[in-house]
C-alpha cells in the first residue's frame, strides 16, 4: 500500500518519491530532492521529465530557491522537532513573496496539532505519521474565525475574519 498523507483537506495516496541521494529514475515519477542537491545538480535536474520537488531544511533560505520555483511542482519544509517553527516562516515566503502556487508541504515532525496553522502559513499537504491520519481531517475546522489575517491557502474553506 503506497504512504498517505494530507494533501488539500484529504487523506491521499502520496505519488512522490523522496529521492535523498538516489540517482534519478529513468521513468518521468515525481521526485522530491533535498535542496543542497538541487543547489549541486540545479543543471541536470532541471532537464529531468519528470515532476520536481525540493525539500528545504530550517536554515536553508527561501530566496535561494525563488528563480527555481516555476520549474518546481512541489516544495517541502522539514520539521525537525517540535520546538522548530521556521517551517511557517518559510511557508509564508513562499506564497506570499514568491507566489508558489504548487503543493507546499510540510514534512518531518508533523502533528494533527499543527494541521491548522500550518494550512494558515500556506501548507496544502501535511506529512503526518499514519495513525494520527484518521482524525486529521476534522483539525481544518478547528477554528471558524480569525482576528488576524494570514495566508490561508491551505485552508479548505475561507474562515470569517473577525
Amino acid at each position: 500500500m503506497p504512504r498517505q498523507l494530507l494533501r488539500n483537506g484529504a487523506v491521499v495516496a502520496d505519488e512522490w518519491v523522496d529521492l535523498n541521494d538516489a540517482p534519478l529514475p529513468q521513468d518521468s515519477r515525481a521526485v522530491i530532492v533535498g535542496f543542497d542537491r538541487w543547489r549541486n545538480e540545479r543543471d541536470n535536474l532541471r532537464q529531468y521529465a519528470g515532476k520536481l520537488g525540493v525539500k528545504l531544511e530550517p536554515a536553508h533560505k527561501v530566496e535561494d530557491l525563488a528563480a527555481d520555483l516555476p520549474r518546481l511542482a512541489l516544495v517541502a519544509a522539514n520539521f525537525p522537532g517540535p520546538g522548530d517553527g521556521r517551517g511557517y516562516t518559510q511557508a509564508r515566503l513562499l506564497r506570499e513573496r514568491y507566489g508558489f502556487s504548487g503543493e507546499l508541504r510540510a514534512a518531518g515532525y508533523v502533528r494533527r496539532d499543527q494541521v491548522f496553522f500550518l494550512a494558515r502559513c500556506g501548507f496544502n499537504a501535511m506529512d503526518l505519521p499514519e495513525e494520527e491520519l484518521p482524525g486529521a481531517s476534522a483539525a481544518f475546522k478547528t477554528f471558524s474565525a480569525a482576528y488576524q489575517s494570514s495566508n490561508d491557502a491551505g485552508l479548505p474553506e475561507r474562515l470569517a475574519r473577525r
